[in-house]
Formats: structure tokens, sequence, C-alpha cells
């Protein structure tokens, strides 16, 4: 196939995942291919981490890196030869509608703004209700949390999760095709499921993951190394906001994550907002608390950056004919 053709089909695609995601949002959890990744990765955590709490551990260590690699290439299999099947048996138009179909459940823009916009509809009618539906985004404690708490956290789970639901997977769809995407979200969900140290689950699905997660940790720091640089970026673009490069940088260096403060931070700054967790880090300290009118706000910011994005990635892949590089 001429790389030219190559090239729109791949932005094609783009232009149908996102287009799909505004229309209708998530597929059912039955179609999910991340809630597939999901089982598969308690399948093999509760085979692996260890019902009691260890100092040292580097066999569950070892196992869970190789599950990890094991799981890991047979996402990156399946997504290549469903991109090639579509590529080498469709016609263009076709093509790039298919796999548009198969990229968007590795995306989640709309799912993201909309529970965003629920903590803050929520937060309207009562602080308790506000805390509830802030429970459902972060696994932190709500139930102490005042309203700028509680809009704090709806501002920095959209911040971090726009990289990890939206840019991140566009990018790495960008540079590696559909495996790159698939790629990227079995990554950012092992991360959620056995990355976090400590206890999970309950009774007797109960883990402790100090050694078992460590591995899945570092590769999604990995592979969100630039695109939480890029989501920084995007924000910064669509913002009225002069920002300080330098206070971004400090900001960034703050969080325990290496990638979390960059967009966090980001936001923030335009924001003119102090976001933090007590006792962790501030990001922007200068700023004041957020307001109700900030939290649409944050989301105007993001969907910029969204559109930003998915602009730049179409013509980057028409100038450069994706499929030249995804051979």
């Amino acid at each position: 196939m001429h790389w030219v053709a190559g090239g729109a089909i791949a932005a094609g695609a783009v232009v149908v995942a996102l287009a799909v995601d505004a229309l209708w949002g998530e597929p059912p959890v039955g179609w999910h291919p991340v809630a597939w990744m999901g089982r598969a990765l308690a399948f093999f955590g509760q085979r692996i981490a260890p019902d009691e709490e260890r100092e040292h551990d580097p066999r569950s260590f070892v196992l869970a890196a190789l599950a990890w690699c094991g799981l890991a290439a047979g996402v990156c299999l399946l997504a290549a030869w469903l991109q090639a099947v579509l590529l080498r048996s469709l016609p263009a138009w076709t093509a790039a509608l298919a796999l548009g179909l198969l990229l968007k459940p590795l995306l989640a823009w709309r799912m993201l703004r909309d529970e965003v916009l629920a903590v803050q509809e929520a937060l309207a009618r009562s602080l308790a209700a506000g805390r509830e539906r802030l429970s459902w985004l972060v696994s932190r404690d709500t139930a102490a949390l005042d309203a700028a708490q509680v809009r704090e956290s709806a501002i920095e789970t959209l911040a971090e999760n726009l990289c990890d639901s939206v840019v991140a997977p566009l990018l790495w769809f960008a540079l590696l095709g559909l495996p790159g995407a698939a790629l990227y979200r079995f990554a950012n969900t092992a991360d959620a499921m056995w990355g976090y140290p400590g206890w999970r689950g309950q009774g007797a699905a109960r883990r402790h993951w100090r050694w078992a997660g460590r591995w899945a940790a570092r590769a999604d720091d990995v592979l969100s190394w630039l695109p939480a640089r890029l989501t920084a970026v995007l924000l910064l673009l669509g913002g009225a906001r002069q920002v300080s490069g330098r206070e971004l940088l400090r900001d960034a260096r703050s969080t325990p994550s290496p990638n979390g403060g960059w967009p966090m931070g980001a936001m923030a700054q335009l924001l003119g907002v102090r976001l933090g967790k007590p006792g962790v880090y501030v990001l922007n300290p200068r700023g004041g608390a957020p307001q109700a009118a900030h939290v649409p706000e944050a989301v105007a910011l993001a969907r910029r950056a969204v559109r930003t994005l998915g602009a730049a990635a179409c013509a980057a892949l028409l100038a450069g004919g994706a499929l030249e590089w995804w051979r």
C-alpha cells in the first residue's frame, strides 16, 4: 500500500476513534478490551502476589515481571494481527473505520470529562454528594474532604488522566500503530491494578503488592514519560494565562510520580489554583483554593488539548505515511 494511503488510513482512524468517543462513549463492559485486560491481570495477580507482607520478595517480583511481559506480548501480537488483517484485506476507507473502532476503547475522553463534571454537579447539591461522587474516581478516603479539596482532587484526576486516557494512547498509536496504543493501555491498567504498594482486595482475595507490583509501576512510568510532558505542553498551548517554566518544573518534581506533576502542575498554574495532597505535595502554592467555576474551566482546557492533539496527530500521520512506520 502506498505510504500516502497508509497515512490517510491512520489519520482517518484517529478521527473515527475521537468521533465515536464523543458520540457514544465507552462500549459495553463485555466487549471492552480494557475489561479483558483487567480480568487477565486479576487472574494472574491472585496467583502471584502474596497474602502476607514481606520485607523482601524477589520471587513475586520476578513472577509478576514475567507475567506482565507475557500478557503484554499477547496484547501486542493480537493488536498487530488485527491491524495487519484490516489493512491488507479492506479498502482504505473501510480499513480506517475498522481501525478507528478498534482504537476507540483504548482512549476515553468523554467518560473522563463526564465523571469530573459529575463531581462538580454533585458538589453543587451537597458536600456529602460531592464526596461520594469523587470516591468513584479516586482511591483516597474522601470522607473528610472539604469542598475545595473535592474540587482539587477532581481537577488533579482530570489532568493526570488526560495523559493516561487520551494523550498517551494517541501518541503511541501515532508512533507504533494499534499495538502501541494497546501496549500502553495494558501497561496503564496493570499499574492501576498491580502498581500501588500495599494491601489490595478483600477477604480471600486480599494481596500485598509491595514487590509484585514494582515492574508494572516502572513500566507505566517509562511509557508515560513522554506523554505526560506532551500533555503539559498541550494544556499550555490552549491556556490564556502565562506560566512560569521554572515554577512548572518545580511542581513537576514535587510529586511522587515522575510524570503526574507535569499535567497537574500545568493545570494548576493555568487555573491559578493550588492543588495537592496534604503532607505529600503542593502544586502552585501561591494559587487560591479551587472554586466552582474552576472545574468546568479545567474541562475546557482539557477539551482544547484533546482537539489540538487530534489535529496534530492527523497531520503527522498524513505527512509521515503511518504504515511505513508500522510495518
